[in-house]
């Protein structure tokens, strides 16, 4: 493995997301104080987001150290089968679009876990429900690549324990189809510390295919940045 992937941690929240707690500077201070040389600030946003001219101002006025690069981007999830994406319209003025399985991307709009899991429990096909997520992450990542220089994928499958299903529940026909479809698009895939996702198995696919790998924490706080202990397993046994 090579040990540059975990001097970058490409998933960072900060208070511009509701749901964290450390400040763009303080992510910041944490980063560097590990010796990072990469840095992937990110913010949960839906289609009535406002605020993200603020966050992009932010970080931009931020005075990272010689040797840490720091980038900006937006996590949305996946709405429908479609591969629909709450963005703002307009210019998003970031560097990159995470795509998330939030929620399951149902017919009529996003389903929740508990929707999904009640469908399964009477009688919905768990291959045709799979095929249906691949079909929107595939439909997902296109309509990002229309709205940043980058696209990432962020902590993918982690959909499927909330329902009731796992990775194992792929098919071998389906990871390749998966790795396949992200290789042409260009999209780079994390690999989560928080969900602990995708699993190695999925992973040597996406390895063989030449999907490009980044290390994520999916921090909400700056004592979890660029710590590694699930991904740094991982990826010592997927790539060693």
């Amino acid at each position: 493995m090579s040990a540059d992937l975990l001097t970058g941690d490409h998933h960072v929240h900060s208070t511009f997301s509701d749901d964290a707690h450390s400040t763009p500077a303080g992510n910041l201070a944490a980063a560097a104080a590990l010796g990072l040389t990469e840095l992937r600030m990110v913010e949960h946003v839906r289609a009535t987001t406002t605020w993200l001219p603020g966050f992009v101002r932010a970080v931009r006025e931020l005075d990272p150290p010689e040797g840490l690069r720091v980038s900006t981007g937006v996590e949305t999830k996946i709405l429908d089968e479609r591969g629909t994406l709450g963005l703002p319209a307009g210019d998003l003025g970031v560097d990159a679009v995470l795509v998330a399985d939030h929620q399951f991307p149902g017919p009529d709009g996003p389903w929740t876990p508990h929707r999904t899991a009640r469908h399964l429990a009477e009688g919905g096909d768990p291959h045709r429900l799979l095929d249906r997520l691949l079909d929107a992450l595939d439909r997902a990542v296109v309509h990002a690549a229309g709205r940043a220089a980058h696209v990432q994928v962020a902590h993918c499958f982690s959909i499927l324990p909330k329902v009731g299903l796992s990775e194992a529940d792929l098919d071998d026909a389906q990871l390749d189809r998966w790795a396949s479809s992200l290789a042409r698009s260009g999209a780079v895939l994390e690999v989560n510390e928080k969900w602990r996702c995708p699993a190695p198995r999925a992973l040597r696919i996406a390895d063989a295919a030449g999907i490009a790998l980044v290390a994520a924490t999916d921090s909400h706080i700056a004592t979890d940045v660029g710590r590694y202990a699930w991904v740094r397993r991982t990826l010592t046994e997927v790539l060693a």
